[in-house]
């Protein structure tokens, strides 16, 4: 087949107002979104649910008449928000994927990246809400790749049809590890401090939970119970720190909702029966969670207020952020015996300005489910404290030339 032939054509397929949805994340199918884009200008006007984002194939100068929506602003599809193409929906990512098995969103063309292995097919990368999302759509196109890792927990299920499949053209996208800086480091530094053997740990994407779970290498008898996983996970189940005995569930398994990394880690979990990638219900789901031994949620923010209010999703009223799965992880390790939720963020954002903040303008985690919020000046320990307390010790972790102005804030007369 010449590479500038089609590997599929849209036209018929797209019809007037459908909403098409794709795997998110390193699980976008990108020979079929790429093909899906090329032809867009052509094709009816159509509606394209995307998650994190971090390919190439939607830009801003796309099909003006395709509009896209999303759970969050992460990723690439920030190209989106800012141009406002992009129409969020606030949700939590366990409510977000919950809505389509239960048809409150209803996918009209679906299109996802499997992994074949002696005939069985597997979702490969993520578990979330695309094979709930097929199994009410009217059309499902399979891009079947190679390259994807077989994983276990994620079979394709065989009473959801695949109407069309189409040889991937590309291996999975890739994410790598952000260079980690001095600010990441100190930061770790603290977080690390409230982790002890044993722990069961869930983070995100980004410089600062890589630089929490480098930092952990010699820790002992750690386990993995995430949203996602990347390529410091195998560091630290190579070196023997990540063993999964202690989580009080799935011993000796890490799991996951979502596959992020490079090669490394995709050659790490192919086949691999110590990897369970599981669904949204069971990785994000409160009962499971509170089972769990020592759940420690790393998560991060854009602001934090002095009441200990947390904001992930905007700034300045812009969307550059999402809820995602930080509630869900917040209150689970909350309710988890031993367990910690953690929010850890730089003190000034990257034009100085603080991070810290008299009031945040979005609140994603409310301030009566903060633990413990660490920068890079230290750990504020929040839990169970009083406003006036709080606030003190939110200062006290915030950059040392924003202390003054913030107390002053504080000193304020309301109205």
């Amino acid at each position: 087949m010449s590479g500038n032939t089609p590997p599929i054509d849209f036209s018929g397929l797209i019809r007037e107002g459908d909403l098409v949805v794709c795997g998110q994340a390193t699980a976008e199918p990108v020979t079929l979104t790429e093909a899906l884009m090329t032809q867009a200008a052509q094709l009816p006007p159509f509606r394209m649910m995307i998650g994190p984002v971090f390919s190439e194939t939607f830009s801003v100068a796309c099909a003006p008449h395709v509009s896209f929506q999303s759970y969050g602003v992460i990723g690439n599809a920030r190209r989106l928000a800012r141009s406002g193409r992009l129409d969020v929906i606030p949700s939590n990512y366990s409510a977000f994927c919950a809505d389509f098995a239960a048809r409150r969103h209803r996918a009209d063309v679906v299109l996802v990246q499997l992994a074949e292995a002696k005939r069985r097919l597997s979702a490969s990368l993520s578990n979330d809400y695309v094979i709930d999302a097929a199994r009410g759509a009217r059309l499902v196109i399979a891009e079947i790749n190679p390259d994807a890792p077989f994983t276990f927990g994620e079979e394709w299920p065989e009473d959801v049809p695949i109407h069309m499949r189409v040889a991937a053209r590309r291996p999975p996208v890739e994410l790598a590890s952000t260079p980690l800086d001095d600010v990441s480091r100190q930061i770790a530094s603290h977080a690390a401090s409230l982790i002890a053997d044993g722990s069961t740990l869930q983070f995100g994407v980004g410089r600062i939970p890589d630089a929490i779970l480098t930092s952990l290498s010699h820790a002992r008898n750690l386990g993995i119970h995430s949203g996602l996983i990347n390529d410091a996970v195998v560091d630290l189940i190579e070196r023997g720190a990540v063993t999964n005995e202690e989580k009080g569930i799935d011993a000796g398994i890490t799991v996951t909702n979502q596959v992020i990394g490079t090669q490394r880690l995709y050659r790490f979990v192919h086949e691999n029966k110590a990897v369970a990638v599981r669904p949204t219900s069971y990785t994000h789901g409160q009962g499971v969670l509170a089972r769990i031994n020592r759940l420690v949620a790393i998560n991060s923010a854009l602001q934090v207020g002095l009441d200990g209010s947390v904001n992930s999703e905007t700034l300045n009223g812009v969307h550059v952020g999402a809820i995602g799965g930080q509630l869900d992880f917040v209150r689970g390790a909350n309710a988890s015996s031993g367990g910690r939720a953690i929010i850890a963020l730089p003190a000034t954002a990257s034009g100085g300005s603080s991070r810290i903040v008299a009031n945040v303008e979005t609140v994603t985690t409310p301030r009566a489910d903060v633990d413990a919020v660490v920068t890079e000046w230290g750990v504020a320990e929040l839990r169970g404290c009083g406003l006036a307390e709080r606030a003190r010790r939110m200062i006290a972790i915030a950059a040392p030339e924003h202390r003054d102005a913030l107390s002053a804030q504080l000193r304020r007369p309301s109205g």
